[in-house]
């Protein structure tokens, strides 16, 4: 839900397949979605689960850990991503996660694949055994731990990240982007021989939860309705925005609004200065 809200609050045209229980938590998601002007009409509901939740712990640096109870998202199956064909097969960029069924989501960028649309993977909870996703994801995003899962080797810092990126990229899929928090990113595709690290500016953190989501959302926003910035361009936008997130608490509580952000995000003029 996170990524569709900020979507959505960037005025793209944006729809949710996912599902939630029959209790209170489920009803209230479904209106604020809507308050949002997110498609709901692929959000189901079951009586076999409660609606997921995620309770949110936050130290003094704003470094947070997320506890998840998935509940009703287990419940997504593969037929309920089936009924949402018509939707896939119109969209521009499909955006998955690892937070319903795993199925689900390898058979929602099959079908992407199937129609030629663009995905976009966020792998995350990462985990080991996915090795039939990567060939059917467009581009891979991934923060330093779970860049460290798919790999194995340490990702402390811009080098390794780059190296884990090279080393992703063989693995099927066509862009990587390893998310650093406070220090970018780095990029690497098939047409590049090496990765390249994008800088972000420095902020003070105040709670980073949703960060990852909000950039997720952003850059699926620039790539599908602004194709001629580029992806370089897309990730430095998407991150400058994830990093205005994290000067307010809560994750879509600080995600703000197309109009309430610096009209530059969405020009024409190059922003991204490479050294």
């Amino acid at each position: 839900a996170n990524p569709a809200v900020m979507s959505a609050r960037l005025g793209a045209k944006t729809a949710l397949i996912s599902m939630v229980g029959e209790d209170s938590f489920g009803k209230e998601y479904k209106e604020d979605l809507i308050k949002n002007k997110i498609d709901v009409s692929h959000v189901g509901t079951t009586s076999k689960a409660a609606t997921g939740v995620a309770p949110i712990f936050v130290n003094d640096s704003g470094e947070n850990s997320i506890v998840v109870v998935k509940g009703a998202n287990d419940y997504l199956t593969k037929e309920c991503v089936e009924s949402a064909k018509y939707l896939i097969q119109n969209s521009k960029i499909l955006l998955c996660n690892l937070e319903i069924d795993p199925k689900a989501t390898l058979h929602a960028l099959k079908m992407a694949k199937s129609f030629n649309i663009r995905s976009l993977f966020n792998m995350a909870p990462a985990t080991t055994g996915l090795e039939d996703y990567f060939q059917y994801c467009d581009i891979l995003v991934v923060n330093e731990s779970e860049a460290e899962i798919i790999t194995g080797m340490q990702v402390p810092g811009v080098q390794e990240a780059k190296t884990a990126a090279k080393s992703i990229l063989q693995k099927g899929c066509q862009v990587v982007i390893v998310t650093l928090g406070e220090n970018g990113a780095a990029v690497m595709s098939k047409a590049d021989d090496e990765a390249v690290h994008i800088p972000t500016p420095k902020v003070q953190a105040m709670d980073t939860t949703g960060a990852g989501d909000a950039f997720c959302g952003s850059l699926a926003v620039f790539l599908s309705t602004k194709p001629e910035l580029g992806l370089q361009e897309s990730v430095y936008r998407a991150n400058r925005i994830a990093g205005i997130t994290v000067l307010s608490p809560g994750t879509q509580t600080s995600y703000p609004h197309w109009k309430d952000l610096p009209p530059e995000l969405f020009g024409e003029e190059r922003l991204l200065k490479l050294e």
